[in-house]
C-alpha cells in the first residue's frame, strides 16, 4: 500500500510567521522521501510559483513544469524513491545529498538502480523553494547502466584513465 504525503502549507500561507529554513528543509525532505504519484499535485506547497528546477536533463521554471518532471519520473521508472543521506542548512539555502533508487521499466527490469547526487535549494521568506538545482554525474550514474551506451561509456572511461 502506498501512503501519500501532502505537505502542510507554509505557516505564512496559513497566517503564521515566516518559515525558518530548517523547518522548510524538513518539509522538503519529508515530502521527497515519501513522494508518490498522488503527491506530485501538491508540489506547489513546497515551490514558489516561479521556482526554477535544473538537473542534467531539465531546466524548467514554474510549478506546472516542475510537476511535469516528477510525473514523467513516475511513468518512466519503476518504484522511484529518494533517500536523503545528508543536509547542510545555511541562511536561506541548503544542500542535500541523496540516493535516488529505482528500476528501469524497459530493460534490466526488476534490477534496483541507485543514482547518488545532491540538490542545492534556495528558499524565499515564506519557506518556499525558489531554486532547485540537482547535481549528479549522468555518465557514471546513468549512461553506464544503459545497454549499448553503457558499454561505450565504460570503454571511454577506461581509455581516459589509462
Amino acid at each position: 500500500m502506498t501512503t501519500s504525503f501532502t505537505p502542510p502549507p507554509p505557516p505564512e500561507a496559513a497566517g503564521g510567521a515566516p518559515t525558518a529554513t530548517p523547518e522548510a528543509v524538513a518539509r522538503v525532505v519529508a515530502f521527497f522521501e515519501q513522494l508518490s504519484p498522488a503527491d506530485v499535485a501538491h508540489i506547489g506547497r513546497l515551490y514558489a510559483p516561479a521556482a526554477r528546477f535544473k538537473d542534467p536533463f531539465n531546466d524548467v521554471q514554474g510549478v506546472p513544469a516542475i510537476q511535469g518532471i516528477f510525473e514523467h519520473m513516475f511513468t518512466s521508472l519503476e518504484a522511484p524513491r529518494f533517500v536523503v543521506t545528508g543536509q547542510v542548512v545555511q541562511g536561506d539555502q541548503c544542500f542535500l545529498t541523496w540516493d535516488f533508487v529505482f528500476a528501469f521499466r524497459n530493460f534490466h527490469q526488476g534490477a534496483q538502480q541507485t543514482v547518488r547526487g545532491a540538490s542545492h535549494l534556495v528558499f524565499d521568506s515564506r519557506g518556499l523553494v525558489t531554486l532547485h538545482r540537482d547535481y549528479w554525474d549522468a555518465a557514471e550514474e546513468l549512461y553506464e547502466k544503459l545497454p549499448v551506451v553503457g558499454a561505450l561509456m565504460r570503454w571511454l572511461k577506461r581509455r581516459a584513465n589509462s
